[in-house]
């Protein structure tokens, strides 16, 4: 036995107002914070005129490896690595001759960091650590205490020191899925990364002010500066903010000096809303592309090496294509696999650039190889952005 309940014409249209009411109140909810978390704070995409980072770098010894380390090592004549080790043995008390030091397990490295000019001793920082001679690589390597200086024969304001930290990508093993590019061959690993391997020593020269009197854009675009000035003259009085350049806005700040670093405090919290720049980023390393903007590719063919790349036939063949692409992806991905040197890859015009990338890494092209592709489209006219390679 069913039973079935009938409304009202009444009670269904008290139903679709509530419905409509419910809807309302929770677009006006959500809306707003949507739109904030696209909008930035002015403290993510300004450095504070006082506040440019410190460079600081080192010559270092990597100890540890499994037998990895420089090569010339083991020649008669050593060399600077050999010297190196020498030198370090003599402070504790060990005199070892350069002619009979035979071992494969230190490389020469050097060390470079970027500090914040406000960091006080004890406080950390990432340290980058990149091979200066002929080692094969710095994997399993520890970084020995290595003094940092700003310049040369300047003094010491911190020192490095650590297990080196290795980014490179995975080889691809059955049953697993290629979030990367993987490698052709194993390339050396010459450079690494200490997290937290740094430790400031001593107070770094101070800035020229003790209060920033101008804010410089990370990526400078004069929209944005203006979007910037307006938005701290909105919040602060007009004239205490004003575009000098695309890259640098002058700040008036009046006051004592805890009424300026309140109003610092203050507009650093503002939110605006930054140009999109339509630009293209690669990474050559990793093969990490992002795309701003609209990012989609015209008529174009190219050919880099084993690769030719043809970009043809209305955007509204897309669904056509697309219907074929896994077919082909495959067949393409075969013939590069089978060390062919004509590898054919065709799309639709109007293909995103991240679709092109797709399509470029299922034939297993390196980062290298889709860089140079990339920039053809842009050389040629293909591709309407800016293309940056990293």
């Amino acid at each position: 036995m069913s039973t079935s309940r009938s409304f009202a014409p009444w009670q269904l249209a008290c139903i679709l107002a509530l419905g409509l009411v419910l809807g309302l109140v929770l677009a006006i909810t959500i809306t707003p914070r949507v739109a904030l978390a696209q909008e930035p704070r002015i403290a993510d995409i300004t450095i504070e005129g006082s506040a440019v980072p410190q460079r600081l770098v080192g010559y270092g010894l990597v100890v540890g490896l499994d037998g990895t380390g420089d090569r010339s090592m083991q020649t008669r004549e050593g060399g600077m690595t050999v010297q190196s080790v020498v030198n370090l043995l003599k402070r504790f008390d060990l005199e070892v001759p350069m002619e009979i030091l035979r071992t494969a397990n230190v490389a020469a490295v050097l060390v470079t960091a970027e500090v914040s000019p406000y960091l006080r001793p004890g406080g950390r920082f990432v340290t980058h650590v990149a091979a200066l001679g002929d080692a094969r690589s710095l994997r399993g390597g520890v970084l020995w205490v290595t003094p940092l200086v700003l310049g040369p024969n300047g003094p010491a304001y911190a020192t490095a020191q650590g297990a080196l930290v290795i980014d490179e990508p995975s080889n691809t093993t059955a049953g697993s899925t290629r979030v990367r590019w993987s490698p052709r061959a194993s390339a050396p690993v010459n450079h690494a990364v200490v997290p937290d391997g740094g430790v400031l020593e001593n107070d770094l020269p101070k800035p020229s002010t003790a209060l920033a009197t101008k804010l410089f854009l990370r990526e400078p675009d004069f929209t944005t500066a203006q979007r910037i000035s307006s938005a701290i003259n909105a919040a602060l009085g007009e004239g205490k903010a004003k575009v000098e350049d695309p890259g640098s806005i002058a700040l008036e700040l009046t006051g004592t000096t805890d009424e300026k670093a309140e109003a610092f405090g203050k507009l650093r919290e503002l939110r605006v809303r930054p140009l999109v720049r339509s630009a293209i980023y690669l990474d050559a390393r990793s093969g990490l592309v992002v795309a701003g903007g609209e990012a989609t590719v015209g008529a174009a063919a190219v050919r880099h090496g084993r690769i030719g790349l043809t970009i043809a036939g209305a955007a509204g063949a897309a669904a056509a294509a697309n219907a074929a692409a896994p077919r082909d992806t495959a067949n393409a991905a075969a013939t590069a696999n089978a060390g062919s040197a004509d590898v054919p890859l065709r799309l639709p015009v109007g293909t995103s650039v991240l679709e092109v990338t797709a399509a470029l890494r299922a034939v297993d092209a390196q980062p290298q190889e889709v860089a140079a592709i990339l920039l053809a489209l842009r050389q040629v006219g293909a591709l309407p952005v800016e293309v940056i390679i990293r």
